[in-house]
């Protein structure tokens, strides 16, 4: 709501045409109601809307994940899937905040992940826009609270059964307890490691293309850093990305190349080494 109502206060002057986007996840009995409230403020505002009702955890349960993964994957092509029908160029704004980036880089650091995973949420990412990014979501709650702006809680987003509310309720305050600035420090650290990440990404890129054969075939017998090695692979194997193990058991492979090994990439594809040259399928045959 508060990202809705920014931009409609600054549409005319930027001359910008605005659509109202809202997915129901059907999780809840009431979830109906919170698309009919998105529809009802979009039309307050004079702005046209487009809903879609996906039942998220058959979902879930067809494709063997969570319900927060199907449901952020089912939002995201809902999104795309509206931009396109509008206008080339169309761009998806959604309203996630600071809190969302502290949390996200918390879970990640929690598994394990690299600067991918650490750098949090991008604030544009191709036709992907998150203006509140920097906004820290008490602000906004007061912001709507002083303009008497209607908004809705979603009574999940309380449930602890799931990962990221427990790091809402209780790491983010205990990190704000050890230090009184630790978010903007946080989002500080999500910045200078994202810039980080795209050098090590542009190099790896470099360091593949000049072992990749005519073939497509990739010759490791002279592997780059470590550092460089697992991006090049990941990057080679394409989307969606193999896991950390597996590029970690990739490039181990690909090094002692004692004979012939296979390693599953995830997604039906394989990597074949042999000679410390990695032939990538796409499906295992």
């Amino acid at each position: 709501m508060a990202m809705l109502h920014a931009v409609a206060s600054l549409a005319p002057e930027m001359g910008w045409d605005l659509t109202v986007a809202h997915l129901d996840h059907a999780l809840r009995a009431e979830s109906a109601d919170d698309a009919r409230f998105v529809a009802d403020a979009a039309s307050a505002l004079g702005l046209p809307s487009r809903a879609r009702r996906t039942d998220v955890a058959a979902l879930a349960a067809s494709n063997r994940e969570g319900l927060e993964e199907a449901g952020r994957r089912a939002r995201y092509a809902f999104f795309t899937d509206v931009a396109a029908r509008l206008a080339r160029g169309a761009l998806v704004l959604t309203a996630h905040t600071a809190d969302d980036q502290v949390e996200t880089i918390l879970l990640h650091l929690a598994r394990g992940s690299g600067l991918a995973g650490l750098r949090g949420i991008a604030e544009r990412r191709g036709s992907l826009v998150r203006p509140l990014l920097r906004a820290r979501r008490a602000e906004l709650r007061g912001a709507l609270d002083a303009a008497g702006i209607a908004y809705r809680d979603d009574p999940t987003n309380s449930d602890e059964v799931f990962a990221r509310n427990r790091a809402r309720s209780e790491l983010v305050p205990a990190l704000e307890r050890l230090h009184a600035g630790a978010i903007p420090s946080v989002m500080r650290l999500a910045r200078l490691l994202a810039a980080d990440d795209e050098l090590l990404e542009t190099l790896a890129a470099t360091a593949l293309a000049s072992r990749r054969r005519p073939d497509g075939r990739v010759d490791w017998s002279d592997p780059p850093p470590q550092a460089l090695a697992r991006r090049a692979l990941r990057q080679a194997a394409g989307e969606p990305a193999p896991t950390a193990e597996r590029i970690e058991a990739l490039d181990a492979a690909a090094r002692a190349s004692r004979g012939g090994t296979t390693v599953e990439l995830g997604g039906g594809r394989t990597a074949t080494v042999r000679r410390h040259t990695i032939t990538l399928a796409s499906r295992v045959e």
